[in-house]
């Protein structure tokens, strides 16, 4: 009799153990599931940007003004690099195609030299622009990239003025091409900063006046290293 009241007993608790587990199964969980992993957007260097850039140039080609009669010829200088840019990129995985046009002020003229006071005096003050492609790869937020293109200007130092032969030649634009490379990176989903250098060649003229006295002539080759800050627009 004792064995079958404990028999009882113990069913008794074993089906009010399940029933609240039951219970407590259907009860909702005090614990918020795990959320689930969300990552970050991959930046992509698709898009229209524009900015600014400041740096250095220096002349690499011959212009110079030279008399036969006293061969005093010209100097080439470096000076300060400046302008904006504007473009557009499109990214294809790693790769990013784009293109580039920038207008900048240039001190890399010639420096002139005189005879007395007044001889063959040189200008550093000029412009130059170019129309470029790009093409690069991409490492997420960094791109190095290569450039090459049309460009055209007027770079100080084609002005000549002899008060005794009566000579004056003004400043003119040229024609030629530019190539180039850097690296930019992205600073921000917007900002990006960069460093590039250019070599850019220029048209190559002769001038002469009162026959072969005076010869003038000038190659406009110059390279230009810049670092630059763009707005890239979303």
């Amino acid at each position: 009799m004792r064995n079958s009241s404990l028999a009882l007993l113990a069913a008794g608790a074993a089906i009010a153990i399940a029933a609240s587990t039951a219970q407590a199964a259907d009860l909702p969980s005090r614990y918020s599931p795990a959320p689930a992993y969300n990552a970050l957007p991959t930046f992509t260097w698709s898009g229209f940007y524009a900015g600014v850039n400041a740096g250095y140039g220096w002349s690499t080609g011959t212009s110079r003004y030279y008399d036969p009669a006293f061969g005093v010829p010209g100097r080439g200088k470096g000076g300060f690099v400046g302008g904006a840019q504007a473009g557009y990129n499109y990214q294809m995985g790693m790769f990013v195609l784009g293109a580039e046009t920038d207008i900048q002020y240039a001190a890399v003229g010639n420096k002139g030299s005189s005879y007395g006071s007044t001889y063959y005096p040189g200008n550093s003050d000029g412009y130059f622009g170019t129309i470029r492609a790009r093409a690069g790869v991409a490492f997420d937020r960094a791109l190095v990239f290569g450039t090459a293109g049309f460009a055209y200007g007027d770079i100080g130092g084609n002005k000549a003025l002899d008060t005794e032969l009566g000579f004056h030649r003004e400043n003119s634009n040229n024609w030629g091409w530019t190539v180039g490379g850097g690296v930019e990176y992205a600073i921000t989903n917007q900002f990006t900063a960069k460093v590039e250098g250019l070599y850019v060649n220029l048209d190559t003229k002769d001038n002469y006046a009162l026959a072969d006295r005076v010869n003038i002539r000038r190659d406009t080759e110059f390279g230009v290293v810049r670092a630059g800050v763009n707005y890239k627009f979303n």
